[in-house]
């Protein structure tokens, strides 16, 4: 059964009390996210309103609202006519990719990635620089601001000084009033007011989503213990750049986005994305949706033990798989590499009893068919699993993080709860 009308909404919140008001609220934005979801799927060939009260159980009364609403915002546009069984054509409505943006950014221990997505999920721009995790949290935390604000006023414009502009998405809420409503002692910058008026079409910025290597605690939007990177301990990194761009900041690991980034792309079922990097660790997919563990510490793919008196690891265990792994890609043993790699992987398939395994990562791409045909070799003897490169961009992580601003746009993913505007 699809979701409800607005009118049905309505009356099934009738008898809530003071609570009317927002559990309305929230429903019209479901709704709002379902046409809004289905528009980006349709692409540029658009969807007409009949089609879309036929996919989502909406009253045609309901999808003309809520449409009427999108397009007073901006976000979408009439795209042609569609031919009718009957009668006239219809209109065919699509979504408008320039009405709002997020920017992704990937903090891997050596380097740092930087894009901007448009609504669409296209990138539009992107910047790459080196970084260093050990130069300290609040100098990289600097260096990550300082690249989404070059990045902003390199592609956007960014509005006075480089700072971004405001954004509104109908049914959503307006960044630059969720700042100033938050604002703390020290008080934030309105995005919008920089000392001069800001353009009436400048870019609309819905928020940054930062991708970074575990542990840490995704809801809270702190790092734990970094391995090798123990001064991250606890450090406020949502907060803090979020403090510095007076933007919404999301925060989570790198696995986790380019596997939230792969689910968006269609891909569906129980799957790992299995990154092996400057580390190693992998996102998990289980049922369509991204399982991130109570305390964000699922995935924590590298750290199993696999050779009890195996060297240290800088984690503080001995015989962990990254500890192994690593080494032999740095003394160019990739047949051994893959083969420790197949141990781990055959623990995570007999464990979970997912569907697939996709590899990705720079070590992978630098001999991804020896990576998958090594993995692929060790494990037909244990499981059928299915496994595969990853293959996509090659800023999948920096896509997916931008992806943790986007998705719940579209209903694609849980409430952002990790998402903090100040």
């Amino acid at each position: 059964m699809g979701p409800p009308g607005e009118e049905a909404a309505a009356s099934a919140t009738a008898d809530q009390g003071s609570g009317q008001g927002g559990n309305l609220s929230l429903l019209r934005n479901h709704n709002a996210s379902l046409v809004l979801d289905l528009l980006r799927k349709a692409g540029e060939d658009g969807i007409s309103r009949p089609e879309i009260a036929d996919y989502t159980g909406l009253t045609p009364q309901a999808v003309s609202k809520i449409t009427a609403r999108l397009r007073q915002a901006g976000l979408l546009a009439e795209a042609g006519r569609h031919p009718s069984t009957g009668g006239k054509p219809r209109t065919a409505l699509r979504l408008e990719p320039s009405a709002a943006y997020a920017v992704g950014v990937q903090l891997d221990r050596d380097e740092m990635t930087a894009l901007l997505l448009d609504l669409s999920g296209t990138r539009v721009a992107t910047r790459a620089v080196s970084a260093d995790l050990g130069a300290g949290p609040d100098v990289v935390t600097d260096q990550v601001a300082d690249q989404v604000r070059a990045l902003l006023a390199q592609s956007l414009g960014g509005g006075p000084g480089g700072r971004p502009a405001r954004a509104r998405v109908a049914g959503f809420p307006d960044v630059g009033e969720r700042t100033r409503a938050r604002q703390g002692p020290e008080g934030l910058v309105d995005p919008a007011d920089g000392g001069g008026e800001s353009d009436e079409g400048a870019a609309r910025v819905l928020g940054v989503g930062v991708a970074m290597p575990g542990p840490l605690d995704h809801r809270a939007g702190v790092p734990l213990r970094v391995t090798g990177y123990p001064e991250w301990d606890g450090y406020r990194l949502r907060d803090e750049l979020a403090g510095r761009l007076g933007l919404p900041v999301a925060l989570d690991k790198d696995t986790n986005a380019a596997a939230l980034g792969i689910l968006l792309q269609g891909e569906s079922g129980s799957f790992a994305y299995v990154h092996l990097g400057t580390g190693i660790g992998a996102g998990l997919v289980l049922e369509g949706a991204v399982y991130r563990g109570v305390r964000t510490g699922a995935g924590e793919f590298g750290h199993q033990v696999v050779q009890l008196d195996g060297p240290s690891c800088a984690c503080g265990k001995r015989g962990c798989l990254e500890a192994l792994c690593l080494a032999a890609i740095a003394r160019g043993d990739v047949a051994e590499a893959a083969r420790v790699l197949a141990v781990g992987v055959t623990n995570l398939a007999e464990l979970l009893d997912i569907d697939q395994v996709l590899l990705g990562g720079r070590a992978v791409a630098a001999a991804e068919a020896e990576f998958v045909r090594g993995v692929r070799a060790a494990l037909r003897s244990r499981t059928r699993l299915m496994v595969a490169p990853a293959g996509g961009s090659a800023y999948r992580i920096a896509e997916g993080a931008a992806q943790l601003v986007l998705a719940p746009v579209f209903g694609r993913t849980e409430a952002p709860a990790g998402l903090r505007t100040h």
